[in-house]
């Protein structure tokens, strides 16, 4: 078995048993990844690997844009929304006029939601402290523990 075929065996590994925040947080580093790819290849004027690329950043855009819950998610699910908008336009902007100027705008949006989520998530992982879990009805404290971001706005 060839080391790409493990790799991808570890992703769907990966990806199968990761929570959603830490989906979300793979599914941004998947686009700064494909968008480094598209800088490049428009440096380059690799048309080919700039179109794969672009692509593939798109998707992943897409797919964080369509599962935001806008009818409960609220002012933050209708930032996003507008935000990946506004991305997706920069990237097909930046495609059609090989320009990186807004592949570099839309990776350092990337970057900040990046960094925010992967906060979300370790703070996630720190079990609450004891004086929060005794103060709250037992009923409460189990729905806040099953609570996940994703499931409001995205």
């Amino acid at each position: 078995m060839s080391s790409s075929s493990l790799g991808n065996i570890y992703q769907q590994i990966e990806v199968n048993t990761s929570n959603n925040l830490k989906l979300v947080i793979m599914l941004y580093d998947g686009a700064l990844r494909f968008l480094s790819e598209a800088r490049a290849a428009i440096v380059n004027r690799d048309l080919r690997a700039k179109a794969v690329a672009f692509d593939r950043a798109l998707a992943i855009i897409g797919e964080l844009q369509s599962t935001l819950r806008l009818d409960e998610g609220g002012d933050i699910a209708l930032s996003l929304n507008s935000l990946y908008t506004y991305m997706s336009e920069s990237i097909l902007e930046a495609s059609a006029k090989m320009d990186v100027r807004p592949v570099d705008h839309v990776t350092k949006l990337l970057r900040t939601l990046n960094s925010a989520w992967t906060e979300i998530a370790q703070k996630a992982e720190l079990p609450p402290p004891a004086a929060v879990q005794t103060s709250l009805p037992p009923m409460v404290a189990a729905q806040l523990g099953e609570h996940r971001p994703l499931e409001v706005f995205g």
